[in-house]
């Protein structure tokens, strides 16, 4: 299998990257530099450049608004925008509920939805987890009741991130007890400004406020906004699942910040000499590197299998698992690097007009709330345990 680009490949790079040069708002480019908050405006803005050029979407189909793309030139323009400092678009939208809408929803839901989706006229949010339903997640307890022509759903959903500036949740709910608890889903898309719904903030760690709390209290939801059949959510939620873990893999996102680690490393330190001097710290920089191209090759392998029309299944759980191991094992070679600098965590810094200066060189401020929020992303998207248990069980055969 040849896993280089080609010359066709090459030139559509240096297309995206001209293009990103030139219409990528300065102020949103900075703050993609110095780690500072994003924030939704930043994303809406950048996505509407975007869908101008027809590009919002790359992976949708044609006939939907896609650009047609090879899946390699998806993964070269999702490069290119990442070493860019571009903002990530909504991916709740464009690579979860959006897919799911085009391969399982009706005439009518694709022509109201997609189309504010490639304009981000509309921000998505992803009702999933709850209390007692999130690795396990086939045991939620969200209901919807059907009640003539709309469903009445009530129970609650966490995690839920950017949930505060949503316009619509697609949710899993339960719709019915019986049989196995995979088979009563069903999959509900939901107007947040339905009366009886309520987002409560929760802090992370490092004082972001990123995930929520939303709870339903009798939420009327038409039946005409589920998607596919009643009960046969859990099938719809596996693509879409399948979407998340592929993309968990974070690859442009790992090789920016090696190469950001490699900067400061190379910075001198208090003790008079840049920390990329010492052996130990090569060692463990070089192995997290390798083990990031070991990444990097198994990512375009699928890219290519599904360039040529095979579509990966539940081996993309390895991506997903490799790739939160090695963000996680990014934040600390940072934290390492930057030294005592790191150490002050000022959640405020990374708020854009703060103020005060940081503590020391300013590459320094962001290092620290980097680091606490990274501990999250062997949960998320299906716990790193999860992953090995469906590896063993499907790909493995075990």
């Amino acid at each position: 299998m040849d896993l280089t680009f080609s010359p066709e490949e090459n030139a559509f790079r240096t297309e995206v990257r001209a293009f990103i040069a030139e219409n990528l708002p300065a102020d949103i480019r900075i703050k993609g530099e110095k780690g500072l908050r994003i924030v939704a405006d930043d994303i809406q803005r950048w996505t509407r450049i975007l869908h101008t050029k027809g590009w919002s979407s790359p992976a949708w189909p044609p006939e939907h608004g896609g650009t047609g793309w090879s899946t390699i030139q998806i993964f070269i323009f999702e490069e290119e925008c990442v070493l860019a400092n571009a903002p990530r678009l909504n991916q709740f939208g464009v690579a979860m509920v959006g897919p799911v809408i085009i391969a399982f929803g009706n005439d009518a839901q694709k022509a109201h939805y997609l189309p504010r989706i490639l304009s981000a006229e509309d921000w998505w949010c992803q009702g999933y987890s709850e209390p007692n339903a999130g690795s396990d997640l086939a045991s939620l307890n969200c209901r919807a009741v059907l009640d003539g022509d709309h469903y009445v759903v009530n129970g609650g959903k966490t995690w839920t991130t950017a949930a505060q500036w949503a316009d619509m949740i697609f949710c899993l709910v339960r719709t019915s007890t019986e049989g196995k608890k995979q088979a009563g889903i069903s999959f509900l898309l939901i107007d947040m400004k339905t009366p009886g719904i309520t987002v409560e903030p929760i802090i992370t760690i490092e004082g972001g406020h990123e995930v929520n709390q939303v709870f339903f209290d009798n939420v009327a939801v038409p039946v005409a906004n589920r998607i596919g059949e009643e009960n046969k959510g859990w099938t719809y939620a596996k693509v879409l699942l399948g979407h998340e873990r592929f993309m968990s893999a974070s690859v442009p996102y790992s090789k920016r910040m090696l190469k950001r680690i490699t900067e400061i490393a190379a910075t001198e330190q208090s003790s008079g000499k840049p920390l990329i001097e010492d052996r130990r710290f090569r060692e463990r920089l070089a192995n997290t590197e390798i083990q990031l191209m070991a990444l990097e090759q198994t990512m375009l392998r699928f890219i290519a299998a599904a360039n040529a029309g095979d579509h990966p299944g539940p081996e993309v759980s390895l991506l997903k698992l490799r790739g939160s191991e090695i963000r996680q094992s990014m934040t600390e070679l940072a934290f390492e690097a930057a030294g005592h600098y790191a150490f002050p965590h000022v959640p405020g810094v990374l708020d854009n007009g703060w103020n005060e200066p940081p503590v020391g060189p300013e590459y320094a401020a962001p290092l620290a709330s980097q680091y606490f929020n990274e501990r999250k992303i062997s949960i998320f998207a299906g716990s790193n345990e999860i992953q090995k248990n469906i590896m063993t069980k499907f790909v493995l055969d075990l």
